[in-house]
C-alpha cells in the first residue's frame, strides 16, 4: 500500500491560536482553564471551561463571510488554512480532483441551533429564521466549505463518532490515499460547545468537573481527586498526503501516519468497557497495522479525559496490551491542559503526538499530584513537567460516547 505522511499542521487551541503558540503550551505545561466568558454561569454547576483567547473573527473573516459560519466552521477554516500554508501547496498547479476534505465534529453548530430556537422561543412565534440557520448549523458544512473556498474536488464528507471523530477523519484519509483514490486530504476537526446547552447537557449526564474553586487545574487525568473532564474547544488541521506525491513536490515531512484501528465497546451509551476491551483490540490493530509490535511504541497520547472510570479503563488497557513494556512507555493526557474538545480531540492530539516525535519531547499531564491507587503505579504518566525521551513511533487514543474507539500509529519518518 501507499505510505501516508503528514506535510502540514494548523491549529487553534486553548493553549494558543497557532501551532507554534499551542505546542509551546504543551510543552511548558500551561492550563488553558479559565471562568467561562461567554455566558452568565451563576446557575449552572460548571463555570469554567478552556476556551479560545482572545478570539475576534473580524482577524480571520469578513463581516459578510463570518456570518455564514458557525464558531466551530470558522475554528475549521483557520485551522485549514495555517496547515495549508504550511505544506507549501502549490494551488496553482496541484491537481484539485484528487485533493480532499474530511472535517468531523461531534455536534456541528450547537451555537448556531441554540440562539436560532431561542431567538424564536423568545418571539411572538413568527418563523424568522436565517437562510442560513441550516447550512450553518450541520456538521458536515466545514468540510464543503473549506472545499469550496479551495476548489478541492476529491472526496469530500463529514465523520461524527462523538469524542473520536477527527481520528476516525484522519484514519479515512490514511485508507482514501492507501487505495489511490486521493494524493492528498485536509483532514481535521473543530469544536465550539461552550454555550449554555453544552455546559448544561454535559453537567446533566454528570460528565463534567463541577470543581469552580480549583478551575485552573480541575482537569486532572488519573489523579485520586479527578471529577470528570473539562470543556475545550477549537480545531487542527493535517495536511494528509502521499508519500510519493509529496517528494515529487519536495514538501517537508513531519511524520508519517503508519498504522490505523478503529473498534467498538459493544457495551454502553457513555461508559467504557469495564477492562477496557474496545481500547485493547483498537491498539493492538493499530500497531498491528503499522507493521510493528508492541515493543517499538515509546510514547502514548492518550484519551485521558478525567473521568473516574475512563482513565482506569484505559490504564488497564494499556497494560493489557503492551504488558511490561507499558511500564517503559510515557503516556501522557494533554487534555489536562486544552481540556476536552470533544470531537476535535483527535486532531488536536495527533499534533500534540506528531510535536512530540519532532522534538522529541513528552508533554506533560498536569495536575496529576494524586496518586490513584486503582492505576498501576508503575506507569510513566508524564507527570507536571514535560520529559526529554527517543521517540520513535507513538499511539494516539480517542475513544467515543456509543463505545467508538480509534487509534493511530505516527512514526518518526524515515526515507
Amino acid at each position: 500500500m501507499k505510505r501516508v505522511v503528514v506535510t502540514g499542521l494548523g491549529a487553534i487551541t486553548p493553549l494558543g491560536n497557532n501551532l507554534h503558540e499551542y505546542w509551546e503550551g504543551l510543552r511548558n505545561g500551561v492550563s488553558g482553564s479559565e471562568l467561562i466568558s461567554r455566558f452568565n454561569t451563576e446557575k449552572f454547576k460548571t463555570k469554567f471551561a478552556c476556551e479560545v483567547k482572545g478570539y475576534d473573527s473580524s482577524k480571520y473573516f469578513d463581516r459578510k463571510e463570518a456570518n455564514k459560519l458557525d464558531l466551530y466552521s470558522q475554528f475549521a477554516h483557520i485551522a485549514s488554512d495555517e496547515a495549508i500554508t504550511d505544506s507549501g501547496i502549490d494551488l496553482k498547479s496541484i491537481d484539485k480532483d484528487r485533493v480532499g476534505v474530511i472535517w468531523s465534529s461531534g455536534i456541528g453548530g450547537l451555537d448556531t441551533f441554540y440562539e436560532s430556537i431561542r431567538s424564536y422561543v423568545l418571539g411572538d412565534g413568527t418563523p424568522r429564521f436565517s437562510p442560513f440557520f441550516i447550512p450553518k448549523m450541520i456538521a458536515n458544512i466545514a468540510s464543503g466549505s473549506i472545499s469550496i473556498k479551495y476548489g478541492f474536488r476529491g472526496p469530500n464528507f463529514a465523520v461524527v463518532s462523538a469524542c473520536a471523530s477527527s481520528t476516525h477523519a484522519l484514519i479515512d484519509a490514511v485508507n482514501y490515499i492507501r487505495m489511490g483514490k486521493a494524493d492528498l486530504f485536509i483532514a481535521g476537526g473543530s469544536e465550539a460547545a461552550i454555550n449554555e446547552p453544552g455546559i448544561g447537557g454535559f453537567n446533566a449526564m454528570m460528565a463534567m468537573s463541577t470543581n469552580n474553586a480549583e478551575y485552573k487545574s480541575a482537569s486532572r487525568p488519573f489523579d485520586l481527586r479527578r471529577d470528570g473532564f473539562v470543556m475545550g474547544e477549537g480545531g487542527a488541521a493535517l495536511i494528509v498526503e502521499d508519500y510519493e506525491h509529496a517528494k515529487a513536490r519536495g514538501a517537508k515531512i513531519y511524520a508519517e501516519l503508519a498504522g490505523t484501528g478503529m473498534t467498538a465497546d459493544a457495551f454502553h451509551l457513555t461508559a467504557p468497557h469495564p477492562d477496557g476491551l474496545g481500547a485493547c483490540r483498537v491498539m493492538e490493530l493499530a500497531v498491528e497495522d503499522a507493521g510493528l509490535k508492541p515493543d517499538d511504541i515509546d510514547y502514548i497520547n492518550v484519551h485521558g479525559t478525567a473521568t473516574p472510570l475512563g482513565d482506569i479503563s484505559e490504564a488497564k488497557a494499556i497494560i493489557s496490551v503492551f504488558g511490561e513494556h507499558a511500564f517503559k512507555l510515557n503516556l501522557s493526557a494533554t487534555k489536562s491542559m486544552t481540556g476536552h474538545l470533544l470531537g476535535a480531540a483527535g486532531a488536536v492530539e495527533a499534533i500534540a503526538t506528531i510535536m512530540a516525535i519532532l522534538n522529541q519531547t513528552v508533554p506533560p499531564t498536569i495536575n496529576l499530584e494524586v496518586h490513584d491507587p486503582e492505576i498501576d503505579e508503575r506507569l510513566n504518566l508524564t507527570p507536571l513537567k514535560a520529559q526529554k525521551r527517543q521517540i520513535r513511533a507513538a499511539i494516539s487514543n480517542t475513544f467515543g460516547f456509543g463505545g467508538h474507539n480509534a487509534s493511530i500509529v505516527i512514526r518518526k519518518f524515515e526515507e
